[in-house]
């Protein structure tokens, strides 16, 4: 299993790195908050098994066309079909086991492969049997042989909830087979040796996996009690529990010494310090531990919190610190945007910015404006983004928000999952710039960017909370791979 399907949703190296971080160190900073947290346990947390898939290729040996053997209507003519005698498909099988292989265990996805190479239609039918027993998450079909393309579409069909049918170039004669390219529930890639595009498949297979595994926590104010309920679609666990106990984690915190030097060394990694007093600093640690501490309680991979009117307990600083360590944290617990932010998590492994969409209409420019942008964009190994803190935009007392600069010319993703609708909306752009507020308002982290090929961009708009990314066009069809293989509409220009 890869290191980062365990510790409930955080691998054993960002887990042992959330002590790297200074916001992060907080909560661990202590012996005894920690055995507080594991006196505390409400929940434990999901086990996360990895995702299996079961790999086949689909060739003829060149004996079997020579001796006129193969199942096809060439063999008469002892004929090789296309990609024809000189394509060495066990040659290519070779290579493209290591590859594979290397991919799934980089995933920490378990994959087996078929013994040998399959022609007959015998041998697919064993094959569809036993990956009915063994039930796998998904199969992965690389054919090399022009006439067998029916059994890969049956193997892709019959054998698991969803394929990855890889056709390679030149193993085809005229169009691609319509049943494979327009099959719903697969992904089908006919292409040059394009391993990026059948990792972009398995990380898919390994984000639905994960997902199914994870339990998020949603709390609210309008929550009696503790209740239970899944998300249809991607399958997640969604634990709801009242306001009441986060804020009574918080002020259950004590401002040691310790915690101050913490939230004082943070302050000191700020470019700059707007309107904002220690004291809120402080708080802004202190919300961050009780943020931590009913994560570990409920045993969660993901929380929203319902927390604009928490007043000095927001937790604007905890979030942008959680995601940026891969612990998806939503705002004003909305359920789409943090199943998006969950998705981002294992499709991308990166932070995504939750934030509220403006539109320039006159360059007809994209904007985005929120208070809980990750410092770590791009993973967290990645470097941090630069940042100002200054007051939350709307309310009183000045509590701590991070203004994050963003890299002028950064291709980014906007994506958000819309449960109950099976879609995906996902536009692909470039950053210009971190406008200052003002001119601009908003909140305190705000980009302008420029989303590809749109006459209007506000034809873009897919409600409140889409989420940010930075994802180049390759990181952008993952989210393609996903929508295919497990049956979402894909809205946007990726």
């Amino acid at each position: 299993m890869c290191e980062s399907c365990r510790a409930g949703g955080l691998g054993r190296r960002e887990f042992l790195a959330l002590g790297a971080s200074a916001g992060a160190s907080v909560w661990l900073s202590s012996r005894a908050t920690v055995q507080a947290l594991a006196g505390e346990v409400a929940m434990p947390p999901r086990p996360k098994i990895p995702a299996r898939v079961l790999a086949a290729f689909l060739y003829p040996p060149a004996d079997v066309v020579n001796a006129g053997k193969m199942e096809d209507s060439w063999a008469p003519h002892q004929w090789f079909t296309w990609p024809g005698n000189q394509f060495q498909p066990e040659a290519q099988e070779q290579k493209f086991t290591a590859k594979i292989r290397a991919m799934a265990k980089a995933l920490g996805i378990e994959v087996e492969f078929a013994p040998r190479a399959m022609y007959q239609q015998a041998k697919v039918d064993e094959f569809i049997a036993q990956a009915k027993e063994k039930a796998p998450d998904a199969v992965l079909v690389v054919n090399f042989w022009n006439t067998l393309s029916k059994a890969a579409l049956r193997i892709a069909t019959e054998s698991a909830p969803t394929a990855i049918v890889y056709h390679s170039l030149g193993s085809n004669h005229q169009l691609p087979p319509e049943p494979l390219r327009k099959a719903e529930g697969l992904y089908y890639i006919h292409s040059i040796e394009n391993f990026d595009e059948i990792e972009r498949g398995l990380r898919a297979v390994r984000a639905k996996k994960m997902l199914a595994q994870s339990r998020l926590l949603r709390v609210s104010g309008k929550a009696a009690g503790v209740s239970e309920n899944r998300e249809k679609t991607l399958d997640v666990q969604i634990v709801s529990v009242p306001a009441a106990e986060l804020n009574a984690l918080f002020d259950a915190v004590t401002p040691d010494d310790a915690l101050r030097q913490e939230a004082m060394e943070f302050k000191k990694r700020a470019a700059r310090v707007t309107d904002v007093s220690d004291e809120a600093f402080v708080d802004a640690m202190r919300a961050h531990r009780a943020v931590r501490q009913i994560i570990a309680r409920y045993g969660a991979d993901a929380i929203t919190i319902e927390c604009l009117m928490l007043k000095h307990r927001k937790p604007c600083v905890s979030f942008a610190l959680n995601n940026g360590d891969l612990l998806p944290s939503g705002c004003e617990n909305h359920l789409d945007p943090t199943l998006t932010l969950m998705l981002g998590r294992w499709l991308l492994d990166r932070a995504g910015f939750q934030h509220n969409p403006e539109f320039d209409t006159s360059e007809n420019r994209y904007f985005a404006a929120h208070c809980t942008c990750a410092l770590k964009l791009h993973g967290p190994q990645g470097p941090s983004q630069g940042f100002a803190v200054r007051p939350f935009f709307h309310q009183l007392p000045k509590t701590a928000a991070l203004d994050v600069q963003w890299t002028p010319g950064e291709p980014i993703l906007v994506a958000k999952y819309l449960s109950g609708k099976d879609t995906l909306s996902c536009w692909q752009g470039k950053v210009i710039d971190s406008p200052p507020s003002p001119p601009t308002g908003g909140c305190a982290t705000r980009v302008l960017m420029e989303i590809e090929g749109v006459a209007d961009v506000c034809d873009i708009y897919a409600g409140p909370h889409p989420v940010l990314f930075c994802a180049d066009r390759g990181d952008a069809r993952r989210w393609k791979a996903f929508a295919r293989m497990y049956r979402l509409q894909l809205v946007g220009n990726v």
